[in-house]
């Protein structure tokens, strides 16, 4: 049994079957007029439905230009898929997009999102293989671990400041009222979202922080677990494959377990120290998961 896969959204004709049956690609979602061209031709082809469209993962390089800071701005859907997990979703990728293809499929894959990726025909390739890692992953089902609750009035500069937490790695919990189990509980407030996540920053403490991610300003990561292990879903944002990247987690985790995208040698330089797991991914393509037990 696997988690929830990423759909296709293909728009291309029955003539583009061969591709898609080399690609191990059965079942997919198609504009209306085509389903019955679909079935026809041995598919389970159905409607797209309602979705909410998503932007294009990755870095932007008009934001990053214009920026006063030399940090990359990234692109990233996951505090929105985090938000709102009951949604379905949809990306619409160009052809010029194609180094996004993987990472929009593993994007949906970490976050357990309900959703399509539309891709051109030349992106099919890169769509199927990443298909195929994410199948190679095991099943677990753990609840998302949090630092703190962001109760969410559901206004637009919720969802700005909800997006900078996520980009600085500061794990929360999407709430409508207030946690007590939650050790620090925050609220829309009308402080610019590079402020807002700096002063959620500075409450938190990094000593404290469940993770850390050192060596990149691109890799963002989703944290689930309970009392005896703990998944790290590792996700490059960048353009490039990563070297070296970090992590810290609080807590003693004997075993470490890397699941690459890429080829990769195990877990390097591996810790366990003063209530902290530390670890370098040798090699990080566009995904990756790491699975921590005691």
């Amino acid at each position: 049994m696997f988690a929830m896969l990423p759909g296709l959204f293909w728009t291309s004709g029955p003539e583009t079957a061969p591709a898609l049956r080399q690609a191990g690609i059965k079942q997919f979602a198609a504009p209306p007029e085509q389903l019955g061209a679909w079935k026809q031709a041995g598919f389970q082809a159905t409607p797209l439905g309602n979705r909410v469209k998503l932007i294009t993962p990755g870095i932007d390089r008009k934001v990053q230009v214009a920026s006063a800071t030399s940090a990359p701005w990234v692109n990233s859907n996951g505090w929105q898929l985090r938000r709102e997990p009951d949604h379905q979703f949809f990306y619409d990728l160009p052809a010029q997009a194609g180094g996004a293809v993987p990472l929009a499929a593993a994007e949906a894959f970490a976050f357990d999102a309900k959703a399509v990726v539309k891709i051109d025909p030349a992106n099919l390739e890169a769509f199927a293989k990443m298909l195929q890692f994410l199948q190679t992953i095991p099943e677990r089902t753990l609840p998302d671990v949090a630092d703190f609750g962001f109760v969410d009035d559901g206004s637009d500069m919720a969802g700005e400041q909800l997006n900078l937490l996520a980009r600085r790695n500061l794990l929360f919990r999407v709430l409508r009222a207030p946690d007590p189990k939650l050790r620090l509980n925050v609220k829309t407030s009308a402080d610019d979202p590079h402020l807002f996540a700096a002063k959620v920053r500075e409450q938190l403490k990094d000593d404290q922080r469940t993770l850390r991610v050192y060596g990149s300003e691109v890799v963002l990561c989703r944290l689930t677990g309970d009392a005896s292990q703990m998944r790290i879903h590792v996700l490059n944002y960048g353009r490039n494959n990563l070297e070296g990247v970090r992590l810290r987690i609080r807590g003693n985790y004997a075993n470490g377990k890397l699941y690459g995208q890429v080829a990769s040698p195990p877990l390097a330089d591996y810790s366990v120290a003063d209530g902290f797991t530390e670890f370098s991914i040798p090699h990080l393509g566009a995904y990756a998961v790491v699975d921590l037990t005691r």
